[in-house]
């Protein structure tokens, strides 16, 4: 008769609800600046437009987290608030970063992007069509798949302004402190923590609500 009683009476708890304080450790908490994102001094965003918040990934073709964290964006980017503006910045950390941050940005140019930025991933991460250190012509013969010849993407990738767009990726890498891919960037002043890609992108939610609320 004990063991019966003593049963039901946990079988009875574990229908209760949850206490205030269980409750509590199970909300998220407020994000707060050293744990949940780095303020980065006399930040700047990639491209500054007035009254607009910046939120920017920096990415890596090349990065297999980049990739598993590219098909939760695109749901993402959608709720983002209207005056909020995401940009993709390729890393340029030297050696094949730059190659792909090249690819990148030529891709861009040339109005590329829309179909070949998640294809990019693709081909390295599931389909092994491209190396991870492509050379610039093995570049150039897979976005000729998209609409452009390979010598057209060589010339666009040799472009001076794809030069001045590879230094300002690696100026702001340094500026930003990055310390790997992806991380994401607020109106270039706070770089995002987060325990998994789910809390990175809500205290980028947090950072982005927090930053309108104080625009005039």
């Amino acid at each position: 008769m004990k063991a019966l009683l003593t049963g039901l009476l946990l079988a009875t708890l574990a229908w209760l609800p949850a206490t205030p304080a269980a409750a509590q450790a199970a909300t998220p908490t407020t994000p707060q600046a050293g744990r949940d994102y780095v303020e980065i001094p006399g930040g700047q965003p990639w491209a500054a437009k007035p009254g607009r918040v910046e939120v920017a990934e920096v990415f890596g073709y090349s990065c297999p987290h980049c990739a598993h964290l590219e098909p939760m964006l695109k749901p993402w980017k959608a709720k983002l608030p209207r005056e909020a503006d995401f940009v993709a910045v390729p890393a340029a950390f030297g050696g094949p970063w730059d190659s792909w941050a090249r690819a990148y940005f030529a891709a861009s140019n040339l109005g590329l992007l829309g179909r070949t930025h998640e294809a990019v991933f693709q081909a390295i991460h599931e389909k092994g069509t491209l190396p991870r250190n492509p050379t610039p012509q093995e570049l150039a013969t897979f976005y000729a798949g998209y609409g452009v010849s390979a010598e057209s993407f060589l010339a666009a990738m040799a472009d001076p302004r794809v030069d001045a767009q590879v230094r300002q990726a690696a100026t702001v890498a340094r500026a930003w402190g990055l310390e790997g891919t992806p991380t994401v960037v607020v109106a270039g002043r706070y770089r995002v923590l987060g325990n998994d890609f789910e809390d990175m992108l809500r205290i980028t939610d947090w950072l982005v609500a927090r930053e309108l609320k104080a625009k005039p």
